[in-house]
C-alpha cells in the first residue's frame, strides 16, 4: 500500500462527512452519524490518532501475516534439519567440512540483508528478497536446533512464545493509554555492539557457564525491550508501505530472543 500516514487525515475527514438534505427532502440519520463517530474514536490505537484506525489495523494485520508465514517456514526448515539424522550428525562431527558449512550458513543472513533492505519498498521484489533472507535465518536456526537437546529447544520456544504474546498485549495496551517508549531507542542500540562483541568472544573463546548464563539473561532483556519498541513503531510510526521493515524488525527481535533463551536453557 503506497498511501502514506500523512495522507490519512484527509481520508478521515471524508469518512466523517454526512450527506446534506437534498431537494427531494431526504432525511439524514444524525444519531447514526454520531454513533459512527463515537465507534471510530473508540477504535483509536493511541490518543490523538489522526489517521483512520481501519487503515492502521489493515497494516498491522499485514505485518503479522508476514511474520506468521516467516515462522511457519522457519519451523519447517528447522524441523527438516533436526529430524533428518545425517544432517545433525554431519554438524556434530566437528570436521573441517562441517565447520566450513557452518560458517557459510552463518554468513548467509549478512549477504541477504543488503538487497532486502535496499528494495524493501519495491513490490513484489521486496517479498522475494524477504523470502531469501528468511531462508538464510531459517538455516541458521535449523543448524542451531540440530546441535542442542530437543528438550532445551522446546523449552526455549515455549518461553519465547509466552514472552512475545505478553509483551505484544502490553504494548498495545500501553499505546492505548498514551505511553511512549521511544526514549529507549538510544540505550538499546548502544547495547547491540556490546552483545556482538560478547557473542564473538563466545564463538572463539567459550565463556564459563555462569558467564554465558548472565549474558543470555541480559540479551533476553534487551531483545524483549526491542519487541516493545518495534511493536510501538508498527502501531504509531511506520508508514503503510513499510510493512517489510516492520515485519523483519519484529521477526529478528523474536529470533534473537529465542536464541538468547536457548543459550540459557542449553547451558543449564
Amino acid at each position: 500500500m503506497s498511501m502514506s500516514a500523512q495522507e490519512s487525515p484527509a481520508i478521515a475527514e471524508k469518512a466523517e462527512m454526512v450527506a446534506l438534505p437534498t431537494a427531494s427532502n431526504e432525511t439524514v440519520d444524525v444519531e447514526a452519524g454520531k454513533a459512527d463517530a463515537t465507534a471510530a474514536s473508540a477504535a483509536d490505537l493511541y490518543p490523538n490518532m489522526t489517521e483512520v484506525p481501519r487503515l492502521r489495523w489493515m497494516f498491522i494485520r499485514k505485518v503479522y501475516a508476514i511474520i506468521g508465514a516467516q515462522f511457519v517456514f522457519t519451523a519447517g526448515v528447522a524441523s527438516v534439519i533436526s529430524f533428518v539424522h545425517p544432517i545433525p550428525d554431519f554438524f556434530r562431527s566437528r570436521t573441517l567440512a562441517a565447520l566450513g558449512v557452518f560458517i557459510a550458513i552463518m554468513m548467509l543472513p549478512l549477504l541477504a540483508m543488503w538487497p532486502m533492505l535496499r528494495f524493501r519498498e519495491r513490490h513484489p521484489i521486496n517479498l522475494v528478497f524477504l523470502a531469501i533472507y528468511t531462508l538464510s535465518i531459517s538455516l541458521c536456526i535449523g543448524v542451531t536446533s540440530a546441535t542442542v537437546a530437543g528438550r532445551a529447544m522446546l523449552q526455549a520456544v515455549s518461553v519465547t512464545a509466552a514472552i512475545v504474546i505478553a509483551l505484544t498485549l502490553y504494548t498495545f495496551w500501553a499505546a492505548r493509554k498514551g505511553l511512549d517508549f521511544s526514549f529507549l531507542d538510544p540505550f538499546l542500540f548502544a547495547c547491540l555492539p556490546v552483545l556482538l562483541i560478547c557473542i564473538t568472544i563466545q564463538i572463539f573463546f567459550p565463556l564459563p557457564n555462569i558467564a554465558y548464563t548472565i549474558y543470555s539473561c541480559i540479551a533476553s532483556t534487551i531483545f524483549s525491550a526491542f519487541i516493545v519498541i518495534d511493536t510501538e513503531k508498527m502501531i504509531k510510526r511506520h508508514t503503510y508501505n513499510e510493512y517489510i521493515i516492520a515485519a523483519i524488525s519484529l521477526y529478528m527481535d523474536i529470533i534473537n530472543l529465542l536464541l538468547s533463551i536457548l543459550g540459557f536453557s542449553a547451558h543449564n
